[in-house]
């Protein structure tokens, strides 16, 4: 059965069995939709979504502004669903059962570290161009936080190698600038050549693409990254987490609250501030673990 469908007889069974009013119903329907289309997005499905990708949609909400009013009515539409979704036999597992704790809007997903991040960039295949393409992109995720749409989107003139950054356009076309370190300048320098090859004697002015020019979507990146997530042994990978991997360790070595915040592009630095508690738990976590009397 497919999401809409399920959807559907979901809110047929609130209909018929609690009488809810259709602004209640309608509520629902528009939050469950909009899940769906998040994890079509990344491949996935209703009934294959699992609690990693819950987080990531969550976070990526906070991140878009949403009040955490909006985002706790969304999550009481998730659990109804898939309270539901148990009940009736559809499915054996419910992703939202694990995130009862504090908010789950402030819980990250799972951060890559330096170890883990090194064996995702491992993956690409540098003897061929597709994988001198894929490395440049992991590279410049990692090195600048964008976000997928934003990597995508990249146009030829936004990168200055010369200057080392980029140029990029956020939420509301808000236009920044972000640097670029030197193994990200580096693996540029070294697609940019591969990228004539792939456009051969077609044109686009995107800087990242697939043969004849053809751009790549968010979709196919989602679908890369997991891939190289699996082979390198790291699990399942999301373009968001490499962002948010870029986050936490500028903070944990230092980096000040507002320049993550104008490199991320969060409108409101207490977006930024969620980070600040995944580096003090993992902080408080190491001393628990190598301090003589902790």
């Amino acid at each position: 059965m497919n999401d809409q469908r399920l959807i559907e007889k979901f809110i047929t069974t609130l209909r018929v069995e609690k009488g809810l009013a259709e602004n209640s119903l309608q509520a629902y329907r528009r939050d469950l939709r909009g899940l769906a289309a998040s994890l079509e997005g990344a491949g996935r499905s209703l009934l294959t979504m699992e609690r990693e990708d819950l987080v990531t949609i969550l976070g990526k909400l906070k991140e878009e502004g949403k009040s955490d009013a909006s985002i706790g009515r969304f999550m009481s539409s998730v659990r109804q669903f898939y309270k539901y979704a148990l009940t009736d036999g559809v499915t054996r597992q419910d992703p939202t059962s694990h995130l009862e704790g504090r908010k789950a809007w402030q819980t990250l997903p799972r951060f890559l570290n330096q170890a883990e991040v090194e064996a995702l960039l491992q993956q690409p295949r540098l003897s061929e161009d597709p994988g001198i393409r894929d490395r440049a992109m992991l590279e410049v995720l990692y090195a600048s936080g964008l976000r997928v749409s934003e990597l995508v989107g990249l146009r030829i003139n936004d990168i200055d190698l010369d200057a080392g950054h980029l140029t990029c356009f956020g939420k509301g076309s808000k236009q920044r600038r972000v640097p670029l370190g030197r193994s990200a300048v580096g693996y540029l320098h070294q697609y940019l050549p591969a990228r004539r090859r792939l456009l051969g004697d077609h044109h686009s002015d995107l800087l990242f693409i697939d043969p004849q020019g053809v751009a790549i979507t968010r979709q196919k990146f989602w679908r890369l990254i997991k891939s190289y997530g699996e082979s390198a042994g790291v699990g399942h990978v999301t373009p968001h987490m490499l962002r948010h991997s870029f986050a936490t360790a500028l903070l944990a070595n230092g980096a000040d609250l507002r320049s993550v915040q104008m490199m991320l592009g969060h409108s409101d630095i207490s977006t930024t501030q969620i980070y600040t508690h995944v580096t003090s738990d993992h902080l408080k976590s190491a001393y628990e673990r190598f301090h003589p009397r902790s």
